[in-house]
């Protein structure tokens, strides 16, 4: 057995230990999670924050806008920038579950280690994708493993998650596809000016989207704005607002005690009908369909 299958099993062990059933589960660790999923029912839609994921078991398929990633063991998963995805768990059954971990990257966090190392990036030319696959390298998996395991020792989660943490970022950047990170990270860069864009879409996504502000903001022609944007994230700016709304619309009729159209109107649409047709385009069931679903399914995640 080589080093990597033992460090995956036991990572499988430490993940059935603290999950037990499926779901997304948070930990001791504030930016730690882990996945169990036995079912794999539906495409689960999320805004994924930047993140590295990681598969212990099992297989998963992403999509981001029109673009298919699938993953599994010995693979990571990165995020680098805040997108609407969609993904779901391939034939996962309860005998073997698809079990990933997911750990909440802070660009602040990422700053620092580059700060400390040297580590910006040079280039202001290249557009890699705010999200990527990469192979697990033997270092990244055992600085993983290392972070779990401080599960099984609450005490010491202060002192050393912190630096595991530290540790595993440094590890990425230090990838050839840590460059997204890299160039967020660094101003002046094509990269950071779309993040400026999709973090001011993100505040104001309920409104009419105004084009030439985004333009100016991101210091671009309108016609750049739009490549650069959907070179990093495979999406047009009206696209990744529309999934915004109809997600927040989506968690909005999951927590709040009014009507479809009410809802429609407070996330920007100025047709419920539209609001409603979109909607199930992007998850597959009309608004009141899929929340009775959801309300109804045990261990369903609910985002």
């Amino acid at each position: 057995m080589t080093d990597i299958t033992q460090k995956q099993k036991e990572l499988a062990r430490l993940i059935k230990k603290f999950t037990g059933k499926d779901g997304d589960h948070s930990t001791l660790i504030p930016s730690l999670n882990l996945i169990h999923d036995s079912n794999a029912l539906v495409p689960i839609c999320r805004i994924q924050k930047p993140s590295l994921c990681i598969v212990v078991q099992g297989q998963k398929v992403i999509m981001l806008g029109n673009e298919t990633y699938r993953y599994g063991v010995c693979d990571y998963l990165a995020v680098s920038l805040d997108v609407p995805i969609s993904g779901q768990a391939i034939k996962p059954s309860s005998g073997s579950p698809f079990l990933s971990i997911r750990l909440d990257l802070d660009v602040g966090e990422i700053f620092n280690v580059m700060k400390e190392n040297n580590l910006f990036s040079n280039s202001t030319e290249r557009y890699p994708k705010s999200l990527f696959v990469g192979k697990m390298s033997s270092f990244l998996l055992d600085a993983m493993l290392r972070l779990i395991s401080l599960l099984e020792s609450p005490k010491d989660i202060p002192a050393l998650a912190p630096l595991t943490i530290k540790e595993i970022i440094y590890r990425l950047l230090s990838e050839k596809e840590g460059e997204a990170f890299r160039q967020i990270a660094t101003a002046g860069s094509h990269f950071a000016a779309i993040a400026d864009v999709v973090e001011r879409i993100k505040i104001n996504y309920n409104e009419p989207l105004r084009i030439d502000d985004l333009a100016k903001l991101a210091q671009m022609s309108p016609s750049s704005l739009y490549r650069h944007f959907k070179q990093v994230t495979a999406m047009t700016p009206v696209q990744y607002q529309k999934q915004l709304r109809l997600q927040e619309g989506r968690r909005l009729l999951l927590t709040e005690s009014h009507s479809v159209a009410d809802i429609a109107f407070c996330v920007g649409y100025e047709s419920p009908s539209q609001f409603s047709r979109e909607y199930t385009r992007l998850f597959g069931y009309s608004p009141t369909t899929d929340i009775l679903r959801i309300q109804s399914t045990p261990n369903m995640p609910k985002n």
